[in-house]
């Protein structure tokens, strides 16, 4: 499998320490309001990279955070915590505003049909990690106290930025609108690793540590986490690409600083959604979660199916338009796989493994998953029966969770829909002007009653009309 390493800037085989065994991590949402669908988006790709290498044969161990303290609203290790300013809006405790979107989260989740990581851990449940990372560091002297924080030396690195091919704008994180400078740092890249109450006295969570009451940077929680269930070594590390810089590069900072070796070889990281305006961001204010899609009458599956069709390391354009046409080519797909239901032989095992190999091959090219839905519908137009057919689609949808089967046979229970008359009308003046050998009238009259919400088309058996 070659997969993109954004360390590197190549697209890589991907190789793990232990055979067939992956440590894969993946940044976690920080919980003071809804998933917006651009984060879901990074979610839903880490998602068919983990039960792809599930597919061909690793055991996975996924770890995730839930980041419930420390994340400032700015990349400057100023302004609020993000949990605290959710809490003030809210007018609720920190404590209730992460249960609340935590909760949230994982039920977008579960609509989106995203596996949940093996392990779990909210931030607020490892500060005794916390402290003996950061004393381990101050020992080594890659840390110093400062104004009464705790700060990592970034000179003492040989090398601290370690990703270098992302645009400006992609580096981005939160809101950057009246960052200031931070005194107490001896160089302008160094980061807080531990606040005390000397500069956010209005904190809500504090927990003694021996520089002080106070609480941890938002960049300590993942290297400790990951270190707590994976070990010394993680073979790979997953987020959105806005979290490349500085959280990812202060991650691998802190990380190897503390360990004495290198951490984590092998980076995946998921490119932005974008409207017409630009980055979709909860600080913009309003922005789109799948509560809000579902509510204007759009599946999950069909967000889910629109994302598939891009590949993760471009930025994808969303917009109603881009997502009817998803809706509708899912719903489509759908209608073509619901006739294979009625197949009751084995499958062709032979064939089924000569149409999957193109799957494979799309997915094993850095993930394609865009020619991999290329390839559920050559696998629909394949010389092969039913069975065979449907055994493809089955196994390639236990990787791409578009709920294909499950969803086809859902429509088939569906009883007929009575179809109106003035689309009836319209299909009897098409099925004359193809008699007339009349083309244009007749895909003309095609069009209309798709406009009308339904499908026409010629079969084996005669005309089909079907809901759209």
């Amino acid at each position: 499998m070659l997969l993109y390493n954004s360390l590197t800037r190549e697209k890589e085989e991907f190789k793990t320490a232990e055979p067939n065994k992956v440590k894969m991590y993946t940044c976690g949402p920080t919980v003071y309001h809804y998933a917006h669908i651009g984060n879901l988006r990074t979610y839903m790709m880490e998602d068919v990279l983990e039960k792809y290498l599930r597919y061909i044969g690793y055991d996975v161990m996924r770890i995730m955070n839930i980041t419930d303290v420390g994340h400032l609203t700015s990349d400057g290790d100023t302004g609020d915590d993000k949990m605290l300013k959710g809490a003030k809006r809210e007018h609720k405790t920190v404590m209730e505003i992460a249960k609340f979107y935590t909760d949230a989260f994982f039920a977008d989740c579960e609509k989106l049909r995203i596996k949940k990581p093996e392990y779990i851990q909210p931030a607020t449940g490892c500060i005794p990690e916390y402290i003996n990372m950061i004393t381990v560091l101050l020992e080594k002297g890659y840390a110093y106290e400062a104004g009464g924080n705790v700060y990592f030396d970034t000179s003492k690195l040989e090398q601290y930025y370690r990703f270098h091919d992302f645009k400006e704008e992609d580096l981005e994180v939160g809101v950057r609108e009246g960052v200031e400078g931070d005194d107490n740092k001896r160089n302008k890249a160094d980061f807080v690793l531990w606040f005390t109450k000397s500069k956010f006295d209005d904190q809500e969570l504090k927990w003694e540590s021996p520089w002080g009451y106070g609480y941890p940077g938002w960049h300590i929680e993942c290297s400790c986490i990951s270190i707590k269930y994976a070990g010394e070594h993680l073979d790979l590390h997953c987020g959105g690409i806005d979290n490349v810089f500085p959280h990812h590069t202060n991650e691998i900072a802190q990380s190897e600083a503390y360990l004495g070796h290198a951490w984590c070889p092998h980076w995946f990281h998921v490119l932005h959604l974008n409207t017409n305006s630009g980055k979709m961001s909860k600080s913009k204010g309003e922005f789109l979660t799948v509560s809000l899609l579902e509510e204007k009458g759009y599946s999950p599956m069909a967000y889910r199916f629109f994302c598939l069709q891009s590949h993760y390391r471009k930025s994808l354009v969303f917009s109603w338009e881009n997502l009817d046409n998803a809706q509708a080519a899912y719903q489509k797909l759908l209608g073509r796989i619901k006739p294979l239901l009625a197949a009751n032989n084995p499958a062709d095992e032979a064939k089924k493994a000569e149409l999957l190999r193109s799957f494979t091959d799309a997915m094993d090219n850095d993930l394609n998953t865009a020619q991999a839905v290329t390839v559920l519908y050559d696998i629909l137009k394949a010389d092969a029966d039913d069975a065979t057919k449907l055994a493809c689609i089955r196994e390639m949808d236990s990787v791409l969770s578009l709920g294909l089967i499950e969803n086809a046979q859902a429509l088939a229970e569906e009883p007929a829909a009575e179809i109106p008359a003035e689309v009836l009308a319209l299909a009897e003046q098409r099925k004359e002007a193809r008699k007339a050998k009349d083309f244009a009238k007749a895909d003309a009259l095609r069009d209309q009653i798709a406009a009308l919400g339904w499908q026409i088309k010629e079969t084996r058996q005669g005309t089909e009309i079907t809901k759209i």
